[in-house]
């Protein structure tokens, strides 16, 4: 019988490191350093991109080019990028190992997803040298796919290219891309999953869209968390997803309903479910 064969998960703020602060408080930094004060949601705009693509994506915001070309008197160039990403790497690297804790219901989740015979995969914005800090401290914290891959491994072409995805296909040897589910908490996740022709998943609580670390979660009232959970929801939607989940404990259960709509002939598509 058709059914889901592999879930591809995102990392930071999908799996590990909730709200997905690590790449976001460099942004801030090397910006800052540069005489510019960027925004908070400006740095997490582009989140999930590969990192030189992602402050490219930044120094093309309106208001963050206007800041650029009257403290520096010309518009940002290439060479601009390249130096402002010589100075992120390092200093991620410097505290990535920091950043690598599983969200909560994650480790639970896979194994669930693992009993019911599923593969699992992941892709990243994240480099391979990034990744070779974080892959073996959230192993030691109990969560593992059984692949990943970088935007180095498809030249650089990172999201919201689909070729992440279809190097985890190809890995764990997914025989369609209707049986294959891609879980993720940016806007780029979920058109790298749209792109890619896969069931596309939105998480919300934890995610850099919603950009909120656990403390500041847990402190909302009721009627907060359920104003800023719509709003990440609808921000999913709009960008492609065919569903959401709350928390990734939802997610089981939401692959036995994407097994149904299999059953009925029923393929991935922006919200046609």
């Amino acid at each position: 019988m058709s059914k889901v064969e592999g879930v591809i998960f995102d990392w930071a703020g999908t799996t590990v490191d909730f709200g997905c602060f690590a790449p976001v408080n460099v942004f801030i930094d090397i910006f800052k350093q540069a005489d510019i004060d960027v925004m908070m949601e400006e740095a997490r705009a582009p989140m999930g991109m590969l990192k030189i693509d992602h402050i490219r994506a930044m120094l093309s915001m309106p208001r963050i080019s206007k800041l650029w070309e009257e403290r520096f008197g010309m518009p940002f160039t290439e060479q601009d990028v390249e130096n402002l990403y010589g100075e992120f790497e390092p200093a991620l690297m410097a505290s990535l190992s920091e950043y690598t804790d599983p969200i909560p219901e994650v480790v639970e989740t896979v194994q669930t997803l693992r009993n019911q015979g599923l593969k699992i995969g992941s892709t990243t914005g994240y480099t391979n040298t990034m990744m070779e800090v974080v892959v073996p401290h959230a192993l030691k914290k109990g969560y593992g796919p059984d692949c990943y891959f970088t935007p180095d491994d498809t030249n650089s072409f990172g999201r919201p290219y689909p070729y992440m995805i279809y190097r985890n296909m190809e890995k764990l040897n997914l025989s369609a891309s209707w049986k294959v589910v891609k879980v993720g908490d940016t806007v780029s996740d979920i058109q790298e999953g749209v792109n890619a022709g896969v069931w596309t998943v939105g998480v919300v609580i934890g995610s850099s869209e919603m950009g909120l670390s656990l403390d500041e979660y847990q402190s909302l009232s009721a009627a907060e968390r359920e104003a800023v959970i719509l709003q990440t929801e609808h921000s999913f939607m709009q960008s492609g997803a065919d569903f959401t989940i709350k928390s990734m404990g939802e997610l089981p259960q939401l692959i036995e309903e994407i097994n149904r709509l299999i059953a009925e002939g029923k393929r991935p598509g922006a919200n046609s479910i």
